[in-house]
């Protein structure tokens, strides 16, 4: 490995880190390039490599979340836990699903996503949780858990910004909250997806040890930033972010 593309993906890393920390999507900055920098790494490779290095970030951001915000445990902690085994089966399954079936539906819903945000100004801004009831939070938990988890290990781009749009449109959270419990089921799908890249031997352990380190800078000082700044600046950055998504979906999908 030159020296130079290993200092580049370390940098890299940490920018993912941080970006993943405050609104998700830090894989498809990461991803991609691992792919530019080892343009003859297999596919699953890059993929097991970059849920070994966030999985590090995604637990330091979680942590330093639930240290200083409100997060509410009954979702955060069963949705985790079912993120996992469907995040495992996700990977698992991963070879036998077409990815250009997933992009232009993921496409249409992030511009979906976006457009629905800036055109209500005050969604994600005021917390509304005490008025959700019982049936809706099980609904939840099982549609970020078992739903995003798969998601999340059979293709995976912008599972942290789908995670923060699902509790804020069915929990009523604010923005920060939402990214907050994204972050914990978040450690969940990473941590099922790694399993199955680690036990096919998916993963570079050394490169990815190394870009981890540099990842949880960045997901701590994205943690951080993000708890300072507030809501609306998780806003701001999730439209951003969004757009970003999409023109890199884009340029897979038909570049």
């Amino acid at each position: 490995m030159d020296v130079i593309d290993v200092g580049g993906l370390l940098a890299v890393a940490a920018g993912a880190g941080w970006v993943d920390a405050v609104v998700g999507g830090g894989g498809l900055i990461l991803i991609p390039a691992l792919l530019l920098a080892f343009p003859q790494l297999p596919p699953a490779v890059a993929l097991g490599t970059n849920k070994a290095t966030a999985i590090a970030g995604t637990t330091v951001a979680a942590v330093t979340y639930a240290r200083r915000t409100k997060l509410p445990r009954s979702v955060a902690l069963p949705a985790a836990l079912l993120a996992v085994p469907a995040a495992g089966f996700g990977a698992l399954s991963a070879s036998m699903v077409p990815k250009d079936w997933f992009r232009p539906v993921v496409m249409a819903l992030l511009v979906g996503v976006a457009v629905f945000v800036a055109m209500r100004p005050r969604f994600g801004a005021v917390e509304g949780e005490g008025m959700v009831g019982r049936r809706r939070r099980i609904l939840v938990i099982a549609f970020a858990g078992c739903g995003i988890g798969f998601y999340d290990g059979v293709f995976g781009p912008g599972t942290g910004t789908f995670l923060i749009l699902t509790f804020t449109g069915l929990l009523s959270l604010e923005f920060l909250q939402s990214s907050a419990l994204a972050k914990v089921v978040n450690v969940g799908t990473n941590l099922g997806a790694l399993c199955v890249f680690a036990a096919q031997g998916q993963v570079l352990w050394t490169l990815a040890a190394g870009m981890a380190v540099c990842n949880i800078a960045g997901a701590a000082l994205g943690a951080r930033t993000a708890l300072t700044r507030g809501s609306g600046f998780v806003r701001a950055v999730l439209i951003v972010a969004v757009a970003g998504m999409v023109v890199k979906l884009a340029f897979d999908q038909f570049g």
